[in-house]
């Protein structure tokens, strides 16, 4: 039987890379702690740490245990909000850090409708592709793109299996040819690029046979906001590298074209982060749940 005090002190130790910081926060000895971690994965048959003197770090079994036991501490703060009658209204003020293509096209319809739902909620959103310093910036929450290399703060995933797509319009490729192979891509065709965590994309990497194969990529349109690099796709002007959640209905509905469909690109999960896990509030997680039922349905669609 899993003990959910061992589930709470594998996330913790995970985030912070230590067994004595995560002791030291609920006030035990790593002795402790590591007799937990180890418990749990008697219990699981599966080794989730790998330790030694100076590091530790999550095995690959641990990697892909992690979002599932985060999202188990999740649902069963989120049963005991709900007990709560004082909070079965949601009110307040959320404070919301989005992306720019997902935020405006696939996310603000979907926040608008809880806002119509919960009419004593308020919200402020901002759209960007720089990426929120959550510590720092006044957003109660980001959705963030990519693999999160920073364990300081909390995080829900939202869509773990989306992966970045090359997509162009029928027009573009029946003017400049479909592409058979990468290398054609960098060297024969216009790529459309936009800036990402202040740098431009134009590495463009594709997972292949346990390796990784990548493309320096040029254009001469550039732009800060990913949404631009889309419509630019869209009006016919070369070849981008984009999230499947961002054109999927563009390419359900012909107005975009996978590129080498048959090879798979990038991954890019989807999370909701927040800095600490006492401020994921039921406003919070009532959100997180509609936006990842939504988003799962998507990435179902790749």
């Amino acid at each position: 039987m899993i003990r959910l005090e061992d589930v709470t002190l594998f996330v913790r130790s995970a985030a912070l890379g230590s067994f004595s910081r995560a002791a030291r926060e609920v006030n035990l000895l790593p002795g402790q702690v590591s007799a937990a971690i180890q418990r749990l994965e008697r219990d699981l048959d599966r080794r989730l740490f790998a330790r030694s003197t100076r590091s530790l770090r999550l095995t690959a079994e641990g990697e892909k245990y992690l979002p599932y036991a985060q999202e188990m501490l999740a649902l069963m703060q989120a049963g005991a909000d709900s007990l709560q009658s004082d909070e079965d209204a949601l009110s307040g003020e959320l404070k919301i850090a989005l992306p720019s293509d997902i935020g405006r096209n696939i996310l603000l319809p979907l926040i608008t409708g809880f806002c119509r739902a919960h009419p004593a909620l308020a919200v402020r959103l901002a759209f960007s592709d720089q990426i929120s310093d959550v510590f720092r910036d006044p957003v109660d929450i980001a959705i963030r793109y990519g693999k999160l290399e920073d364990s300081s703060y909390v995080a829900l995933p939202l869509a773990e299996d989306n992966r970045r797509v090359m997509v162009a319009s029928p027009d573009y490729l029946d003017h400049h040819g479909r592409p058979q192979r990468l290398e054609e891509i960098a060297q024969h065709h216009h790529c459309l690029l936009f800036i990402m965590g202040g740098h431009v994309y134009d590495k463009w990497a594709f997972p292949q046979e346990g390796m990784r194969r990548q493309i320096t990529v040029k254009s001469r349109m550039l732009c800060d906001d990913a949404e631009v690099a889309r419509r630019w796709a869209i009006a016919g002007m070369g070849i981008a590298y984009k999230s499947w959640i961002d054109v999927c209905e563009d390419v359900l509905a012909g107005r975009l074209e996978m590129v080498l469909p048959e090879m798979p690109g990038e991954s890019t999960p989807l999370h909701l982060i927040c800095p600490h896990r006492k401020q994921f509030s039921p406003a919070i997680r009532a959100l997180h749940s509609l936006l990842r039922e939504h988003l799962r349905a998507i990435t179902a669609k790749l």
